[in-house]
């Protein structure tokens, strides 16, 4: 491209030259000198031209000379490609060999791995879980390098599992205290002394604990169990060492005194009879009462009677039978049948005030087992209800109606059991008060009929 725009130059030049010659007409000298600028820069670009060919081509031999040693290092590259190929092939074959050579050397060992491994497995879950590792933690990590372990166990691993076992099987067999943290109900963590009884029960001086093995920490139960039970707790803890002394174990770990904190109380049973239940407890207060104060006033009749009867010749207004024996006296006069007339309706006229009440307990007591039987109902209805709009898949949801069914029933019969006892007792009252009213008043009429005949 340079040597275009030069030639085109040159001919510019020319031209211009050629013009100036013709515009000048024969000045010859400035056509020679212009000549002769022409030639001087010819001769310029040749040799400018010469020197960059030479660059050239020195420029190409150092390329050629890249280009060879390029060609050199990848057929050397090639041959080393080959040997690592050829030294793979043979270290694996050798690798394969040394394996064979080590499975024939372990013959027993890797049996004995496999024992250990599964062992090791196996008791991880009884070590986390077990009480002891409430007092000695951290005894499971070793069992868990073991059972993932690839490599043959060492001596120290092996003593280690051992140790992890005979450690287990020892504690079993002690009563411990140690001391340690307890997280409480309501989220607040204390240090206690602990109680640990083999590997059945922790107990601290408030009642049982238990050991959680999912968090690794030791809880009190939602709810203790019966007072005599926690007797049996604070008498162990006090006892000193040596002594034997009864405690009520719980084989299970605890979990039967966990399922026992889920147990309803019998004031959470008595609310599950809900207001049908609550109905019948009110008849049963208030027979209960009724037969309370019904038998305290025949028994106070009972002994004014009893006291009027050693004084018949004068009669007390404030007992039946003394209002009975008025009405004697008032009607000495009268002839026999007219005296026994105004006898029964003497005696007419207090029964009522003797029975008060007592027919209201005999009701009561009817009507509790029917109110037991309507909760029945009820609850039955609310089941059906519940299984209609959840199903059948999760039992706790009929568990409630079934409750009120059924402690329904019972609060019926409980209630209506001491009524009819109640009743039968105020009954059996009221009809001797009522015999021994019969009795005087028969006898005042056979005495006075023998006076009559007289």
């Amino acid at each position: 491209m340079k040597k275009l725009f030069k030639g085109f130059a040159v001919a510019a030049a020319l031209s211009v030259s050629a013009g100036a010659a013709l515009n000048a007409h024969a000045n010859t000298q400035e056509l020679d000198k212009i000549l002769e600028q022409v030639k001087q820069q010819r001769i310029s670009e040749g040799k400018l031209n010469k020197a960059r060919e030479q660059e050239f081509l020195s420029a190409k031999a150092d390329k050629q000379a890249l280009y060879n040693k390029a060609k050199r290092d990848f057929a050397a590259e090639q041959a080393r490609g080959e040997a690592l190929k050829k030294q793979f092939a043979q270290n694996e074959i050798t690798l394969a060999e040394k394996e064979t050579a080590l499975e024939n050397a372990k013959g027993t060992l890797g049996e004995m791995f496999g024992v250990v491994r599964r062992s090791a497995s196996e008791a991880i879950g009884s070590i986390e879980a077990s009480i002891v590792s409430a007092e000695k933690p951290g005894r499971a990590e070793v069992l868990r390098s073991l059972a993932a372990a690839k490599e043959l166990p060492t001596v120290r691993e092996l003593e280690e599992l051992w140790i992890a076992f005979q450690t287990e099987m020892t504690e079993s067999a002690k009563v411990s205290k140690f001391q340690a943290e307890v997280a409480e109900l309501s989220g607040e963590v204390k240090t206690k002394e602990i109680t640990r009884v083999g590997n059945f029960n922790l107990v601290t001086k408030d009642g049982y604990v238990y050991y959680s093995a999912e968090t690794k920490s030791i809880q009190p139960l939602g709810k203790q169990p019966d007072g005599y039970v926690l007797d049996t707790v604070t008498a162990l803890i006090n006892a000193p060492a040596g002594q034997v002394t009864p405690f009520y174990l719980d084989p299970t770990r605890g979990a039967i005194l966990r399922l026992n904190t889920q147990r309803a109380t019998t004031e959470e049973r008595w609310h599950q009879g809900d207001t049908v239940g609550y109905i019948i407890t009110a008849l049963l207060v208030v027979g209960a009462l009724i037969a309370l104060v019904r038998f305290l006033d025949l028994m106070l009749v009972t002994a004014k009677i009893r006291s009027q009867m050693k004084n018949i010749n004068t009669p007390n207004t404030n007992n039946p039978l003394g209002r009975i024996l008025k009405v004697y006296h008032d009607n000495k006069n009268q002839d026999v049948e007219n005296l026994e007339l105004k006898l029964d309706e003497a005696i007419l006229r207090e029964t009522p005030r003797i029975d008060a009440g007592i027919n209201i307990i005999k009701i009561l007591a009817a009507i509790a087992p029917l109110l037991g039987l309507l909760g029945t109902v009820v609850g039955m209805i609310m089941t059906f209800e519940s299984i209609t709009l959840f199903g059948t898949g999760d039992p706790k949801i009929m568990a409630g109606n079934i409750s009120l069914a059924l402690v329904t029933t019972a609060l019926g019969l409980i209630a209506a059991l001491p009524l009819i006892l109640l009743h039968a007792i105020v009954s059996g009252r009221s009809k001797a008060v009522l015999h021994i009213l019969d009795e005087q008043s028969a006898g005042i009429i056979a005495s006075h009929a023998e006076k009559e005949r007289a």
